[in-house]
Formats: structure tokens, C-alpha cells, sequence
């Protein structure tokens, strides 16, 4: 394609939601975000479909010539079409190839279907024959196409957006060697997790919850969100660290000037907690672009920034907050909670809280107006509740 434009995400973009996509999907013709994609891969329909990161697809250059109107064994323009062999011919191609097939049509629709690389319909091309003069007309087809995705993935968000129709089960539980306090932790797109220890250590764990390796980050490391398939953001002290996982370096450090503690990164910006219940929104080049003084008695441990604003939990307080970016509450949340934590938020707008006091994980839904407990392990401290791709 060879595009420097930035491609968004096709399903937020339906919703009205300005995102970037991170992935390309050939056969559903459009970007996907991060959190798109991944309920693009565990629906039935799409799981196997062809996908390639965003900056492969917007750096590939599609071969010319798809569509061929010469003949290349004579050199000679296509004019003729032969029903019988269904394809175009030349002059020279009917005299010494398809003489003997006689029948011709007034009116021929020659169209070209998806093709395997590009998975666009080129174009149409439509060829009148007839004995005495040849002419060619032009029309334009405007095709609407709503696939079977979109259709399955409407199905979902009606039954998924109902927080009292989800359920939840623990199906596996992996034992993690770490002895230090988990400060926070995230699932990465392909599978694989990053286990922050506080003031500690950065690991990466396989999708097994194996120890793979320990990421070179300097400082007293705390949070950490994914920015895109290739590159993490990392507190560390007064910094945060943009980590490239590929070359396994750090690209660039944003310096603050505050100690921060929990990010969480949407549509190409950070929001930034610090010890001072303020929450900052910045930009990849380190620019503030918004501060917002917020309520809690507890330090900023855990938010997530979303499209309806920056939600965080206040522990000691009992209470999950939404603010917009402005840091006007638009609602708290404090019925049933003991001490939450751990933050998620689903495509659907729903919150899922690891709930430490009670050793539970709740969902609450995108209004914060109603809960409903998914699991409880009793004797258990659950801490965090990430999402696994």
C-alpha cells in the first residue's frame, strides 16, 4: 500500500471512535485495533483470517498489472470474449484458438473476484461485441459489503454489553516463581505476559506463565501498558521508557517531573497517574496535553484509559471511579467492593475489577450503575485482572 496516512481501527471507527489500527485484516478489508483484534481472534468466524501488523501492510507496495487487457501471446488488445472458454481473446486468438466456437454474446460482464493478495475487488470491466462495431461501456458498481464478522460481532455486543449475561470460570491456575510484590501486569498481543515487580524487576512470562527473561529497564520500574505490537511504556521512577520488544532496547524516555507510578495507553496517548492523585494525559513525544486533579485516599496504583475517560480504583475508599479528561466524575461505583484494584476494560465498555478485599472479580457496567460478582475464590487476594489475546 505504501501509505504514511495513519489507518483506523474499522470497528471503533463504526462506533464513532477515532483509534488506530494496529493489525490488518485481508479478509475483512480493514484495520483493527489492538483490543479489536482481539475479539477478532476468538470469533468462530474470523479467527483464521489473514492479519499482518499495520506497518507492514502501510509500507507494501501491490504489484502492477493485476488486470491484464493485452493478450500476451500476440500482443494484441482483448476485443472478443469466447463463452465457451470464459475468457478474453484477441483477434489473432479466435482465428487460431477458438475459430470453432462460433457463439458470441452482444453483452459480456467480465469480473474480476477477490484476489488472494490484495483482497480487493479490482474493478469491473464490462465489454460489448457485437459483428459490426465494438463498443465499450463504462459503469461504476458501488458495492456495500457487511461481513459475516461484523454481523457475528453485532450478535456479541448485544449479549456481551448485558453484564447478567456473562459468566466466568477459573480453568487453569499457573503458579508464578515470583516472591516480590506484583505491581502490575499485562497480557501482551501475542500471548505472552509481563509481570512488573514493584520498585523491582520487569519479566516476561510465555502464555504459560513460564519465565522467559527479564527486560532491561532501568530505575525502580511500577506500571506498564502496550502502545502497539512492537512497543511497551514502562514508569520507571521519574520516567517512562518506551521499550521496543523486538530489539529488546528502549527507544525513547519521557521525563516527568514527578515520580509516576500506573499508565495505561488509548488512542496514541498515556494517561499517567503520579502519588499526587493527579492524572496526566500526554502525548509519545512527552507533551502534557491534559492535568487532572482527582479524589482518592489511596495512591494511583490502577487506571485504565478508555474512550468514556480514565477510570481508576481508590482501595482504601472502596471505590471505582470514571472521570473524563477533563476530571469531572461522570460516576463512582461502591456497592460490594472491599478493597478493589486491578483494572480492565472490555471492548464493550465494561469494567472488570480485581477486587482484593473479597477475593473476587467483578464486572461493572459502562455507566457504573450495576455490578455482578464473575468468581470468588475465598482465601484468595486477587490483585490484577488482565486480558489474555
Amino acid at each position: 500500500m505504501a501509505s504514511s496516512k495513519p489507518i483506523p481501527c474499522g470497528p471503533c471507527k463504526e462506533g464513532k471512535v477515532n483509534t488506530q489500527a494496529d493489525i490488518w485484516c485481508y479478509n475483512c478489508d480493514e484495520g483493527l485495533c489492538s483490543t479489536c483484534s482481539s475479539h477478532h481472534k476468538r470469533i468462530k468466524s474470523s479467527r483464521d483470517h489473514k492479519t499482518i501488523d499495520i506497518q507492514t501492510y502501510t509500507s507494501y507496495k501491490p504489484p502492477t498489472g493485476l488486470i491484464k487487457s493485452e493478450c500476451e501471446a500476440h500482443s494484441q488488445q482483448f476485443n472478443l470474449y469466447c463463452p465457451s472458454h470464459l475468457m478474453p481473446c484477441c483477434d489473432e486468438c479466435i482465428s487460431t484458438s477458438h475459430s470453432k466456437y462460433s457463439e458470441r454474446t452482444s453483452e459480456v460482464d467480465i469480473k474480476i473476484k477477490q484476489n488472494g493478495e490484495s483482497e480487493k475487488i479490482l474493478k469491473e470491466l464490462q465489454l460489448i461485441k457485437s459483428f459490426g462495431e465494438v463498443t465499450v461501456v463504462n459503469t461504476e458498481i458501488s458495492l456495500k459489503r457487511q461481513t459475516s464478522v461484523s454481523r457475528e460481532a453485532q450478535i456479541e455486543l448485544q449479549e456481551q454489553s448485558n453484564i447478567e449475561n456473562m459468566t466466568m470460570n477459573i480453568e487453569t491456575t499457573i503458579p508464578i516463581n515470583i516472591s516480590k510484590l506484583i505491581s502490575d501486569i499485562i497480557c501482551l498481543m501475542d500471548g505472552r505476559v509481563i509481570v512488573v515487580e514493584q520498585m523491582g524487576k520487569v519479566n516476561l512470562l510465555t502464555s504459560d506463565g513460564k519465565f522467559e527473561k527479564q527486560l532491561p529497564i532501568s530505575g525502580e520500574p511500577w506500571g506498564v501498558s502496550q502502545i502497539n505490537l512492537d512497543n511497551i511504556a514502562v514508569t520507571s521512577d521519574n520516567n517512562i521508557e518506551i521499550f521496543n520488544m523486538k530489539t529488546e532496547t528502549v527507544t525513547k524516555v519521557i521525563k516527568l517531573n514527578e515520580p509516576c507510578t500506573i499508565l495505561s495507553f488509548s488512542n496514541n496517548s498515556l494517561a499517567v497517574g503520579s502519588c499526587k492523585d493527579e492524572i496526566r494525559i500526554i502525548d509519545l513525544e512527552g507533551n502534557t496535553l491534559k492535568s487532572m486533579q482527582v479524589e482518592s485516599k489511596s495512591h494511583l496504583f490502577h487506571i485504565v484509559y478508555c474512550k468514556d475517560g480514565v477510570i481508576y480504583s481508590d482501595y482504601h475508599d472502596k471505590t471505582v471511579y470514571c472521570v473524563n479528561e477533563s476530571g469531572k466524575k461522570i460516576w463512582q461505583h461502591k456497592h460490594d467492593l472491599s478493597g478493589p484494584r486491578g483494572l480492565f476494560v472490555d471492548t464493550y465498555g465494561n469494567i472488570f475489577v480485581a477486587d482484593f478485599g473479597s477475593g473476587s472479580v467483578k464486572v461493572i457496567s459502562k455507566d457504573g450503575q450495576n455490578s455482578k460478582i464473575l468468581v470468588r475464590k475465598r482465601g484468595s487476594r486477587i490483585y490484577a485482572v488482565v486480558y489474555l489475546f
